[in-house]
């Protein structure tokens, strides 16, 4: 596969490695970008361990709450002025409030919106905006009580990213600064229990590759493994993170001395996972201009 500058650059962005180094490693990976991070991270490269996907689409999440209930969708368009667009607002605020009587996104789609299903009235609003639109995804917790953040806020009940804790026990405050938390910190999973099993081996390969890198025995690499996981564990799962508001505890041990559990989350970032080309404007520009 060619190595292009694009992809060079790319992957600069998302590690920090110098131009050199981040060639190399796609060379090395014949040009597979995830392949090529963590022969970075193997060789001491790259300076951030988390690669965030390239978030470009634009839209709103919406989260709402009824009881033990809360839910989260996320509707996509093509520019965030629509994002910023009455119309536009209003009718997500009243999807979310369909969610909350349904159970997945087909039922979303098929759910009654003053008389036309959630979506033909997305295809109705299309048509009046200009703009192509997607339900993309849904999601939906339940607790004894849950609470909503919504971070980046366009309006009430809707932004940039929608976070849902639930938690058994009642405590609004506490579970709004576990929200908020959750926004910031943005964790994997719940608990060791809840992280895909997938995730944790790639993470042990990794980590393995970088401890033979420093050609100790067998046996010390061992140990250097079980500490560099159970470090790995407590950044990426809630309950072990340092709780943001005082990282003196971790989420868990904040949670029982607010008298509650924390039993599950939902965070939806608007675009995340969505890769949209990106377009060279001076060049697009010159190219209108020679006709």
């Amino acid at each position: 596969m060619a190595i292009t500058a694009a992809l060079v650059k790319e992957l600069r962005d998302s590690t920090g490695a110098g131009m050199m180094d981040a060639k190399k490693a796609l060379t090395e990976t014949n040009g597979d970008m995830e392949a090529a991070v963590d022969w970075l991270r193997t060789k001491g490269l790259a300076k951030a361990a988390k690669k965030s996907g390239r978030t470009a689409a634009e839209g709103l999440v919406a989260v709402a709450v009824a009881g033990g209930k809360g839910v989260a969708i996320e509707v996509n368009s093509e520019t965030d002025f629509v994002a910023k667009n009455a119309e536009f607002q209003a009718m997500v605020g009243k999807i979310a409030t369909a969610a909350l009587g349904v159970s997945d996104l087909e039922g979303l789609a098929a759910a009654d919106l003053g008389g036309k299903s959630v979506a033909d009235t997305l295809t109705d609003k299309i048509a009046t905006i200009g703009e192509n639109m997607t339900l993309r995804r849904m999601a939906s917790i339940e607790g004894d009580s849950v609470v909503a953040y919504i971070h980046n806020a366009a309006t009430d009940g809707m932004g940039k990213i929608g976070v849902l804790v639930a938690l058994k026990g009642d405590n609004e405050a506490f579970g709004k600064q576990v929200a908020m938390h959750v926004a910031a910190a943005n964790p994997a999973s719940l608990s060791e229990a809840d992280l895909d099993p997938a995730v944790v081996e790639k993470e042990k390969q990794v980590q393995i590759d970088i401890a033979r890198e420093s050609g100790k025995p067998d046996a010390v690499i061992e140990k250097m493994i079980v500490g560099r996981m159970k470090k790995f564990m407590a950044e990426v799962t809630l309950l072990n993170q340092q709780f943001v508001i005082n990282p003196d505890v971790t989420v868990a041990a904040a949670a029982a001395e607010a008298g509650v559990e924390v039993v599950g989350f939902v965070r939806i970032e608007v675009g995340e996972g969505i890769e949209k080309v990106q377009e060279d404007f001076a060049a697009e520009v010159a190219k209108a201009a020679q006709g």
